[in-house]
C-alpha cells in the first residue's frame, strides 16, 4: 500500500458509471416491479453504497477510508433495454475515490444481474468507467469515454451536480 501520510487532506470526488443491458422483457418487469427477489434499484442502490464503504476489503492495496458521500442513481434507457448506473462519491482525506465509485457502480451492477438471472442470464455488465475525478495533487480528471452506452458529461456538468448533494 501507498504511504500517503505527506498527502494533505483536501475535498476528494468521483463520478463512475456503466451499464447493464438485458431482454427486453427483464427490463419491463424490474420498471414494473415485477421481479421476485424485490425492489431492484432498492436492493442495488444499498448494495452499491455497501461496496463502495467496503472496497478496501476486496481491493488489496486500497487504503481503508471514512466515505463522506456515496450516491447511486440510475437511469433506465427503453429503447435499449438498458439501465446505465452511476456511482458519486466523496471524501475529505489523502487519497481520492476513485475505486470506491468503480465497486459501487460493479456491485449495484451485480445485484441487478442477481435479482434477475432467473429470467435473463445473458445480462451484460459493460462500459465501467471513471467520468471524473476531482481533488488531490493531480486535480481534475474528465474522462474522454464516449461509447455507446455511456454519455460523459463535461466537467462543468458533473461539478454543478455535485452541488445539489
Amino acid at each position: 500500500m501507498v504511504d500517503v501520510s505527506a498527502k494533505a487532506e483536501t475535498l476528494r470526488e468521483a463520478v463512475v458509471r456503466g451499464s447493464i443491458s438485458m431482454q427486453p422483457e427483464t427490463f419491463k418487469k424490474i420498471m414494473s416491479g415485477e421481479i421476485t427477489k424485490g425492489d431492484v434499484f432498492a436492493v442495488a442502490r444499498v448494495a452499491g453504497i455497501m461496496a463502495a464503504k467496503k472496497t478496501s476489503e476486496i481491493i488489496p492495496m486500497c487504503h481503508p477510508l471514512n466515505l463522506s458521500h456515496v450516491e447511486i442513481n440510475f437511469e433506465p434507457i427503453k429503447e435499449e433495454s438498458r439501465i446505465d448506473i452511476e456511482a458519486k462519491v466523496r471524501i475529505k482525506a489523502q487519497t481520492g475515490v476513485e475505486m470506491e465509485g468503480l465497486v459501487a457502480v460493479t456491485v449495484a451492477g451485480l445485484t441487478i444481474y442477481d435479482m434477475c438471472k432467473a429470467i435473463d442470464r445473458g445480462m451484460v455488465l459493460s462500459n465501467i468507467h471513471l467520468v471524473m475525478k476531482k481533488g488531490g495533487r493531480s486535480g481534475t480528471f474528465v474522462g474522454t469515454q464516449g461509447s455507446k452506452g455511456s454519455r460523459v458529461q463535461g466537467v462543468k456538468n458533473c461539478t454543478e451536480n455535485w452541488k445539489s448533494i
